[in-house]
This record gives structure tokens, sequence and C-alpha cells, in this order.
């Protein structure tokens, strides 16, 4: 009881922390979007609004770990919700793979990228990510054996998601995302370095003389090392979980149930606030404009202390000073 409610602990400030630098990252890039219109910026808030999501949806999971009662949340219940965090964070997961392509494309196709990532096609391209993550995510519901046969409660994924559940996220998603990562990866380093070999050859050669050396390559090399990290994090956060579910359903015997649940799951949903903290530190569009809003919330509070400050009985002091100001000046005037 005591670990349960240490690790609802640790579920309520994670949730916390999640839904709040997110929610801040999905108002500066509705800032940015409504300066800008950049269809990249939109692939960026879409990621933000999943993480949001996968906060609210673990947020429900607190109440059972900080409970004291014997009754937890029903089956059918603890499955939605457990479907919800799945749908969240496989768009999460899927979004982060649209950004990478969103950056490869535009690295392999500079000249033809506006033409091919329009609005439109970036619309289609989220609705489709949704409709995805959700069919993943209430698979196990209409599938029997991704389901646990006995529900004993508290909620937790494996309560209710047999291991099976993630052998099959793993083999037919997983390690073929993270293939697909390396492959944009790889690529878009070798273009970078091409573009970054291409314009110093044309700078030696002098027909670059007296001209400002184009921001191209530096361009290039930021959107590799932001997809590299991204690819990083979410490697790191959910291949233990995953893995160590295939080890689950390959030893029937081994209970590492407690290990999955209690350290390994909350390793994989911890990406979420990984992901913000990524994108405000190296995307240039999101930290200029958490520093505009820092700006303006600093502003706002100044106005607000001034308003204050005049209220009870600023007004008092400019008169008092200018009184003295005449009557030190007028003698030297007379004089």
């Amino acid at each position: 009881m005591e670990s349960s409610f240490s690790f609802g602990v640790i579920l309520a400030v994670l949730t916390v922390l999640i839904i709040a630098v997110n929610a801040l990252v999905v108002v500066a890039m509705l800032l940015s979007i409504y300066k800008n219109d950049g269809v990249g910026l939109c692939f960026t808030l879409n990621l933000a609004v999943a993480d949001t999501l996968i906060g609210v949806a673990i947020s429900g999971l607190v109440t059972d770990q900080l409970s004291s009662s014997a009754q937890y949340t029903q089956k059918t219940m603890c499955s939605l919700r457990m479907a919800f965090v799945t749908s969240s964070a496989a768009a999460s997961v899927l979004t982060v793979m649209l950004i990478a392509f969103d950056r490869y494309l535009a690295i392999k196709q500079p000249l033809r990228y506006f033409q091919i990532m329009n609005g439109l096609v970036a619309g289609a391209c989220i609705a489709g990510l949704w409709l995805v993550s959700y069919l993943i995510g209430f698979l196990p519901l209409g599938v029997p054996i991704f389901q646990q046969t006995t529900y004993y409660g508290p909620c937790t994924f494996f309560a209710v998601f047999h291991p099976r559940f993630v052998l099959t996220l793993s083999c037919a998603g997983f390690f073929p995302a993270v293939l697909l990562f390396v492959f944009f990866y790889c690529d878009m380093l070798k273009i970078a370095s091409v573009h970054s070999q291409q314009i110093r050859k044309m700078e030696h050669a002098g027909a670059m003389a007296g001209a400002c050396r184009p921001p191209r390559p530096v361009s290039d090399f930021k959107a590799v090392r932001t997809v590299c990290i991204l690819i990083g994090s979410f490697t790191l956060s959910w291949s233990p979980f995953l893995i160590t579910g295939i080890v689950q359903v390959a030893c029937q015997k081994c209970s590492l149930y407690q290990v999955l649940e209690k350290y390994l799951w909350l390793l994989g949903v911890g990406n979420s606030l990984l992901n913000p903290l990524i994108y405000a530190y190296w995307q240039r569009e999101v930290r200029q404009q958490l520093y505009h809003m820092a700006l303006g919330v600093k502003k706002g509070f100044a106005s607000i202390l001034l308003l204050l400050s005049v209220k009870n009985g600023g007004p008092e002091r400019p008169r008092e000073s200018s009184y003295h100001i005449v009557t030190i000046s007028h003698p030297e005037l007379d004089g």
C-alpha cells in the first residue's frame, strides 16, 4: 500500500508537469502559427496536444493509486482509460515520425517542399494520424487475446491489457519506427553534409566573394540535430518498457509486472515531458515565442504593481518632490 501511494504521488507530479509544460507550448505554438503560418509548426503543435492528452489521460489513474479503499475502478472504465493513454502515446510517437519526415522532405526536396507539404496535406496527415492512433489504442477492446482474463485492481496497464499487446506494438510499430528514424537521420545527415561541402567549394572558388555565408547548411544541421534528439528521447524512453514486455511474453514464469508498471511504463510516459522541453530549448520559433510570452507576463505584473502603488497613495509623492524643486530653484532665479 505504501509503495502504491508513493507511485501515485510520483504519477500525480508527473501529470501536473506534463499538462502544464505542454499547455504552455501549445499556447506558444498557436501564437507562432498565427504570426508565421508555418506547416511544420502545426506538427509541433500536434505533438504538444498529444502529450497534453497523455497527461489528462493518466490523471484519472492517480485516484486509484492514492486511494486507501479497496474499491478500485471497474475493469471497463480502466480499459477505457488505458485505451486513451495508449492512443495519446501512439499519437505522440506518430507525430514525432511525422516531424522527422517533414524535416527529411524539407532537406531532400527544398524547392518542391511547399508544393508537396501544403496546408491541405498537413491537415490530412494529422487527421489520419489521430485515426490510426485511436485504432491502435482501442484495439485491445475488440481483440480478446489482448485482454487480461482476470482483473483485481488497481487500474494499471497490465491489469487490463495482456503483454501480447505490447509484443504486437513492438514488432508492428516500435522497431519499424526506430529503423525508419535511423534511415531519416542518416540520409538527412548525408544531404546536409553535401550541402555544406558545396557551399565551401563555391566560397573557395570565389563565386560568393563579398557575400554573406548562406544559412542553409546551418539550418540543415539544426534540423538533423533536433530530429536526432527526438529519436533518442523516444527510443530511450519507450524501449525498456517494450523490450521487457516482450520478455514477459516469452517467459511466462517471470514476474516482471511490478517493474513494468511501476518504473518502465512511467519512464515511457515521461517522454511526454521531454518533448516540449526539447522543443523549448532547440527550436528557435518556440524559444522566441516563450521569451515574448515571459516578457508579456513581466510587463503585466509591472502594470499591476504600478496600479496598486498609485491606488495606495502614489500620486502624493510627485507633488511633494515638485514642490521642493520649485522652492529650491527660486532663489537661484532671483539671484
